[in-house]
């Protein structure tokens, strides 16, 4: 008789076919910060090449907080400010960085944007007298005048610039708009107002001549916004004055439902039926009847007491009394 060979020890000394064990990777070295400035200025480059100013500064704000002192950047995100509208973040910048005061003329073109044209004017003021009077001054100045009605300061800055300006250039194109249209206006004021006057008949002219200036109203107070005010400050009134009713909130009646005609709903109907009291009178009624449907039960004799002559004839007809054939 052949035994069976036992896998008891085949089994126990095979081993299974491990796979290939994979190394976990370390956290990644950081690279040194002269070579991440180096690849974020080269970002910031292609950022500024193709016009994408506010993914830009962000650039400028990685660079910042590798090196706060980074004058390239500085400025650099104070030219994407302006660039992008960003005033009044323009003007944190330059206030907050000590590093950032030689920015004056960047500071007051923030100002005359923002219209806070008194301080601009003192900006440039101080410019003049530290740096005197440059093309940007200039500029600035006269665009200034121009918002202020000062036109003919403005058209005499302007001229200023188109002598010294190169022609045909983009620069030389803006001043004979601005200067244009600071004659447009002078001319109005000094001979086109005139003469439309003058275009008016005499007696509208002379009207408008005499007619004195418009006085400014005040603000007038009715009587009855007065006796209004006298009432509700005075203490007599507030004791005489009536409390305020309350009013009672109404009951709420479902739908359906007509107080005092439809019945009330059962007390006991979240009771078992076991437990409610008209279970057992139900039982009773079961048992107690015995089938009968004639008589009626007295209490003191505990019988039935027939109502009516009961006949035990059997009745006649129907299908059970016939016989088969």
């Amino acid at each position: 008789m052949s035994t069976k060979p036992s896998t008891t020890r085949s089994a126990l000394g095979t081993k299974k076919p491990q796979g290939k064990v994979v190394a976990r990777k370390g956290p990644k070295k950081l690279l040194p910060v002269p070579d991440r400035l180096k690849r974020l200025f080269t970002s910031l480059y292609a950022q500024i090449d193709g016009g994408h100013f506010n993914n830009a500064i962000k650039t400028c704000d990685k660079v910042l907080s590798l090196d706060p002192k980074d004058n390239d950047a500085l400025r650099t995100k104070l030219f994407l400010l302006l660039q992008t509208e960003q005033y009044i973040t323009a003007l944190e910048l330059i206030t907050t960085q000590p590093t950032m005061s030689q920015f004056g003329f960047e500071e007051a073109y923030a100002l005359y944007r923002l219209q806070r044209e008194t301080e601009a004017s003192q900006k440039l003021n101080e410019l003049k007298a530290l740096q005197g009077d440059d093309r940007g001054s200039i500029h600035l100045q006269a665009q200034m005048s121009y918002r202020q009605g000062s036109y003919q300061v403005a058209l005499d800055l302007y001229n200023q610039l188109l002598d010294t300006a190169e022609p045909g250039s983009e620069e030389h194109s803006d001043i004979l708009t601005n200067l244009q249209a600071s004659q447009q206006h002078l001319d109005f004021i000094n001979t086109g107002f005139l003469q439309a006057l003058d275009a008016l008949p005499v007696q509208i002219s002379s009207a408008i001549e005499s007619a004195p200036p418009p006085a400014a109203t005040a603000p007038s107070i009715t009587a009855s916004l007065l006796s209004t005010s006298l009432k509700a400050d005075d203490p007599v009134n507030d004791q005489q004055a009536k409390p305020a009713t309350k009013k009672v909130r109404k009951s709420r009646v479902p739908p359906g439902v007509i107080p005092g005609v439809t019945p009330p709903p059962d007390p006991e109907r979240w009771l078992k039926k076991s437990e409610r009291s008209t279970f057992a009178q139900g039982r009773r009624r079961k048992g107690g009847g015995g089938g009968a449907t004639q008589g009626v039960a007295s209490v003191e004799s505990s019988t039935l007491v027939p109502t009516g002559p009961i006949s035990h004839t059997p009745k006649s007809g129907g299908s059970k009394g016939k016989k088969r054939k």
